[in-house]
This record gives C-alpha cells, sequence and structure tokens, in this order.
C-alpha cells in the first residue's frame, strides 16, 4: 500500500502546508509547472518525488524532469504528464499514447482546474489536481492525497489550501 501526494502548478510558490500534507505519504507526484528547482527540492526533502516539466519550465528542470513519466506503482499502471486533457478531449500530444496503451490511471496538470473523471471508454481514472501554486485564474488552491493498494486506488482527498 502506497500513499501519494499529488500537485501540479506551482508555479515557483512554497506553501509549508505542502510539507504538512504530505510528511504522511510515502511519495509525491508533481504534475508539472513546478516554476522553481527550489520547489522541487523542498518537495524532495520531505518524500521521493516523481515530476514531470510544463510549459513554464525552464531548461534546468527539463534538464531534471521528463515531459512524460510512464510508471507502475503497486499493480496500477500510472501515465504522468502535464498537458494531457481529459476523457474525450486529450490534449493531442499525449492521445496516441493514451489510445495505444491505456494505463489504470492518467494524472496531468496545466487547466489549474481540479478534475477527477473515469474513462469508461479506456477503463482509465483521470486525476488533475487543480493549481497549488498562486498564479493563475484559479480562486483555490488545491493538491490531493490518495492510496493505491494492489490494484485498487482509493481514499482520494482533495484538499484546499487557504
Amino acid at each position: 500500500m502506497r500513499k501519494i501526494g499529488l500537485l501540479s502548478d506551482t508555479h515557483a510558490y512554497w506553501d509549508d502546508k505542502f510539507a504538512q500534507y504530505f510528511s504522511e505519504c510515502d511519495e509525491i507526484w508533481h504534475a508539472g509547472d513546478i516554476g522553481s528547482e527550489a520547489v522541487l527540492h523542498q518537495l524532495e526533502a520531505i518524500k521521493p518525488v516523481r515530476a514531470v516539466y510544463g510549459n513554464i519550465d525552464s531548461h534546468l528542470l527539463r534538464a531534471i524532469c521528463p515531459q512524460t513519466l510512464r510508471f507502475e506503482v503497486e499493480q496500477v499502471e500510472v501515465l504522468l504528464t502535464h498537458i494531457g486533457g481529459y476523457p474525450g478531449k486529450y490534449a493531442p500530444e499525449i492521445r496516441q499514447e493514451i489510445y495505444a496503451n491505456p494505463p489504470k490511471l492518467f494524472v496531468c496538470g496545466h487547466s489549474h482546474i481540479l478534475k477527477v473523471q473515469y474513462d469508461k471508454h479506456l477503463q482509465m481514472l483521470c486525476v488533475n489536481p487543480g493549481a497549488a501554486g498562486k498564479y493563475g485564474f484559479h480562486q483555490v488552491r488545491t493538491i490531493v492525497r490518495f492510496t493505491i493498494d494492489g490494484k485498487d486506488m482509493k481514499d482520494m482527498e482533495v484538499i484546499e489550501l487557504v
């Protein structure tokens, strides 16, 4: 069983609440637009981090983080990227990979819109944790925590940061 902390779109903003909420997690995933190496290193000081770069990330972050990560946690195959879309509207950059080999869990950021949606056609859970930083149009900053236990994804929590 693995407890996951998930965030996206920090845009170089650090909130001590990340450490508070993710300290219980086994690992942290960042779905891009990290914004600074400092934020990535602060997350790494809490727990192991899997991160992808986003469209605003510098060449330094792009050298550290890939554009897309595909990995397995417990018995769940995960695809993590920044610009991904959602069921019925997947981004052109990732659409072919999703349809050719759908993971069980697809995670992306970019939109700043929190969304948890199941794609019945591909039998895939899609999660966008919204935006954890202060830059952007969003009114509420959000992060997500959940558990992967074997092949099950459960106990999903949306945390609003005030």
